[in-house]
């Protein structure tokens, strides 16, 4: 028995490995390997584990800190007083609850998306899925096929394999017998089998997929935003708390109000359900993506999608339906031969959708012995097969063929302008030569081939236009047929169709062009990379679909890949959003759905950082004047519950077409930071005139509580606006919920709220003067925020 070295990574001296017989393993092998662990299972899961779910949303540094603090209070406080350590404990259980909704959503979604490959075992094909496979399993690959396992290929016809994203040469490598494959590479033209030799953890690129798959909050401007807010409300509690404490042992007489003084400035810096709300709308867009058939494989993608405003698409399955047939032959000279030729070109088992469809209209025929063949590729836009007494058959795209014959090429452009596909049939008398065109080759037959439009294509393409987002049609077919397909659409500027191989080699004056053209045909996979590219220069954030292997390099490239479901494994590999159901009118409401949630969190994200502001504002003030704090605890819960708190979770899961542009961190300070100065001086000032008036404690911070809650209710109108009914009853009940606890004494005892009927006038007035200049800096906010480099467009 012949053995070969197993090269599954770069370097590895692996012991060697029996070949597996061409029958493949018997059941009794596969049985053996799976007990020693030798399979292609991956540890990685799309989702996040339940153990770290819950890490995720118990261990974190402000549960820490208000944990402490309710310890603290539960000691030597009031019980009252603790009423935030139930928003804590709600917080966590709403979070978990979430995520692992969103985790059995995205888990059961996986599975209907996972990889399956085709092996060979005793002596039958069958489809596996991946995570069958064990060491030494005899795999078939096909154009499009992603490698999930290194191994060594055993049989090769015409076998090329794209090894981009693990090298970053972005030439495909012949792979003949004998030779290397590694997991994370794809076939891009020919076939063949190759056996396995590095699974699971040994595997070269075994988490280049997976880290694609997985659900977690990784890096994106609104989560490194919040965080970055977050560490500078951690940096500021330990001087704070300092300060407080003299503070408040000098203001207070016991060590009960000291302690509830301290806690309640402490609370109210601490921006309770801003990471949960953001980790909730994040995992419900994901929820509500996957009943719209959408698996995000990226969580970042949905931040993506509300910035997107360029998208790239491909003709074939995103504008047509995917499914090509065959039209009709036109005979060109002797085209006797021109239907067995096309019979025995598609008789291939590696063959593409395109020799699929010529397949269905032309059987094999007889005598026609393939001696040597050229696999398509979407670089060269042509295969060729040569058999035995028939000479070199060609099948192509008319201008790459012949690029000599004007009469032809004519002929070829004035049928592509009708929408069909062109191929050329030529023939020669010679044989092939490796993967150079053979000469003396003559047209015998072009060939038409037909696609349908999907019947929403139009409406998906109005859609996109009327919200400014920009379409750029980038296609391998002629670009004729391509502008006429677009057209047919309704793609702006779809009349003006670019033959790619007249673009540019300049990225500057790729992007001009860019700019002005939306139809591009003939374009080649490096082509599509560069396009991206030269997008990406001019400061657009591009959107990619495919569903070819031809696509999978600018899918990874663009700030978000877009695969169709029915598309090549590769391509469902690399891209951060998969169309399971392969709908092209499914994107408008994935792109509305990253709007809405990046939007919202840019809301809510004002609501709690205004509050934090304003709390460590006052805890400051007083400190310094040392004076008591102006709230108890359970005052913040209040404010808290009734203007963050309840609205946020509707305002965070509410409708919202805004589309998010960068500079999240900045517009939130820009707009917190005078906000929470402002409802800061007010409720300083109504506390200072009940103080200044002599009235009880328990008067001065009812005072206080007030002006802070009519402001906190102005604050969350701003954020609300345009006011629809529901936000308006939304205000309604926060206001009509503060107003009922007063009527009953037992209520306002619990709470510490005493009305302040001497200074209820002056009160009601700082709170009206206070809502003005909020009024009055929201106008300054807004025109300035309406600049147009500055801000989203509505």
């Amino acid at each position: 028995m012949r053995v070969v070295p197993d090269t599954s990574a770069p370097g590895a001296q692996a012991a060697p490995l029996a070949q597996t017989p061409p029958s493949g393993l018997s059941s009794t092998e596969v049985a053996e390997r799976r007990s020693r662990g030798l399979t292609n299972a991956d540890p990685e899961h799309t989702s996040r584990s339940v153990a770290h779910i819950l890490r995720a949303n118990i261990l974190t540094r402000f549960n820490l800190i208000l944990g402490v603090l309710l310890a603290v209070i539960l000691a030597v406080g009031e019980p009252q007083d603790a009423l935030f350590g139930i928003v804590l404990v709600a917080n966590a259980l709403i979070g978990i609850a979430q995520e692992l909704r969103a985790k059995l959503t995205l888990d059961r979604l996986a599975v209907l998306s996972a990889p399956r490959v085709r092996v060979i075992r005793d002596g039958t094909p069958r489809e596996i899925a991946a995570g069958e496979l064990v060491s030494g399993d005899l795999v078939t690959v096909r154009p499009g096929d992603q490698l999930v396992a290194d191994g060594v290929v055993r049989g090769s016809t015409g076998l090329q394999a794209d090894e981009s994203l693990l090298t970053g040469e972005s030439e495909p490598v012949a792979k003949q017998a004998g030779t290397r494959l590694l997991s994370g590479s794809f076939v891009v033209a020919g076939g063949g089998d190759y056996q396995a030799t590095g699974v699971g953890a040994e595997a070269y690129a075994r988490k280049l997929a997976a880290e694609a798959r997985r659900f977690t909050l990784v890096r994106s401007e609104l989560i490194e935003g919040i965080n970055r807010i977050l560490r500078y409300v951690t940096w500021a509690i330990p001087p704070v708390a300092v300060l407080l404490i003299v503070t408040q042992l000098h203001s207070h007489e016991n060590v009960r109000d000291t302690v509830a003084g301290t806690v309640a400035a402490l609370v109210g810096m601490v921006p309770q359900g801003l990471v949960l709300l953001t980790s909730i709308a994040f995992g419900v867009a994901a929820v509500t993506l996957a009943r719209r058939q959408v698996l995000v494989q990226q969580l970042p993608a949905v931040e993506g999608l509300a910035r997107v405003d360029v998208v790239c698409l491909d003709k074939t399955g995103t504008l047509t339906d995917g499914n090509v047939e065959f039209d009709s032959l036109i005979p060109l000279g002797d085209g006797a031969l021109a239907g067995a030729a096309l019979g025995a070109l598609a008789d291939d088992e590696n063959r593409n959708a395109t020799l699929a469809a010529i397949g269905q209209a032309f059987p094999p025929p007889d005598g026609w012995a393939r001696q040597a063949a050229v696999p398509f590729s979407s670089a060269r836009k042509w295969s060729a097969a040569s058999f035995a007494g028939h000479g070199a058959w060609v099948l192509g795209a008319p201008e790459l063929v012949l690029p000599g014959d004007q009469e032809l090429l004519a002929q070829a452009a004035g049928l592509a302008a009708t929408g069909r596909r062109v191929l050329v049939l030529a023939r020669a008398p010679g044989p092939l030569e490796e993967e150079s065109l053979p000469a003396d080759l003559r047209a015998v037959a072009l060939i038409l081939l037909a696609e349908r439009l999907r019947p929403d294509a139009a409406e998906t393409i109005a859609y996109f236009t009327s919200q400014g987002v920009t379409l750029k049609v980038i296609s391998g077919d002629s670009p004729r047929t391509v502008g006429a397909v677009a057209a047919r659409a309704g793609v702006p500027h779809a009349d003006e169709p670019v033959d790619a191989r007249q673009l540019p080699d300049d990225p500057g004056a790729l992007g001009q062009l860019l700019e002005e053209r939306s139809v591009f045909g003939r374009v080649t996979p490096h082509q599509k990379q560069a396009m991206v590219k030269a997008l990406q220069a001019r400061g657009h954030t591009v959107a990619m679909t495919g569903d070819g292997v031809n696509d999978v390099l600018a899918l990874k490239l663009a700030d978000i890949g877009i695969a169709m479901g029915s598309g090549a494994p590769a391509t469902r590999a690399v891209a951060e959003l998969v169309l399971l159901d392969g709908r092209f009118a499914t994107l408008p409401g994935v792109v509305a759905e990253g709007r809405r949630v990046t939007a919202n969190i840019e809301r809510v994200a004002n609501l709690f950082i205004t509050k934090t502001v304003w709390a460590t504002l006052l805890a400051v003030a007083v400190g310094v004047l040392l004076l008591p704090y102006p709230f108890l605890p359970r005052h913040l819960t209040i404010i808290d519950t009734l203007t963050i708190g309840i609205p946020s979770f509707f305002l965070a899961l509410g409708p919202n077409p805004r589309r998010y542009v960068p500079g999240f961190t900045g517009r939130v300070l820009r707009f917190a930071i005078p906000a929470g100065t402002i409802v800061a001086a007010a409720t300083f000032a109504a506390f200072a005139v009940a103080d200044a008036l002599g009235l009880p404690l328990v008067q001065q911070r009812t005072a206080a509580t007030l002006v802070a809650l009519l402001l906190g209710l102005c604050v969350l109108v701003l954020q609300a606006w345009p006011l629809t009914w529901r936000r308006i009853v939304l205000v309604s009940a926060v206001l009509g919920g503060f107003v009922l606890l007063f009527p009953v004494r037992a209520v306002r005892n619990f709470y510490g709220l005493e009305v302040p009927r001497d200074v209820l006038g002056e009160t009601l007035l700082i709170g009206a003067l206070g809502i003005a200049a909020m009024l009055g800096f929201w106008v300054i906010y807004r025109r300035r925020g309406r600049k147009p480099a500055a801000v989203a467009r509505e």
